[in-house]
């Protein structure tokens, strides 16, 4: 009597309509695939942290400037697209002021442009 209970309660959370946790039976599957997301992003995180505070200067006048040498591996590492570049430069000239006082944020926004 029981495991057919089981596998009906099991079932039903398998219907056909949206919801944001997805198939119960999937989840391991989704638990993992999410893990090692967060692994990865995690790992690029540190790689862009290290960049920017190693080279903050530069990389502050590199923004200042337009672009540079420093700015483009940061943004390769991040993963920023090269068509949206340009914006992003755009947008960290206007937003200098919080990245020279907080590089935490620079770091911030460039994920965020990577997506």
């Amino acid at each position: 009597m029981r495991l057919p209970l089981l596998a009906l309660v099991l079932l039903a959370g398998c219907g056909s309509e949206a919801n944001h946790l997805g198939n119960p039976l999937a989840w391991p599957v989704t638990g993992l695939a999410t893990a090692a997301e967060n692994v990865a992003y995690t790992e690029r995180r540190g790689r862009v942290e290290v960049i920017v505070k190693t080279n903050f200067d530069q990389i502050i006048d590199d923004i200042t400037a337009g672009g540079g040498d420093v700015l483009t591996e940061a943004m390769d590492t991040a993963r920023i697209p090269d068509a949206d570049r340009p914006a992003r430069v755009l947008q960290m000239q206007r937003d200098l002021g919080l990245y020279e006082a907080n590089p935490g944020a620079l770091v911030v926004a460039l994920m965020v442009y990577g997506g």
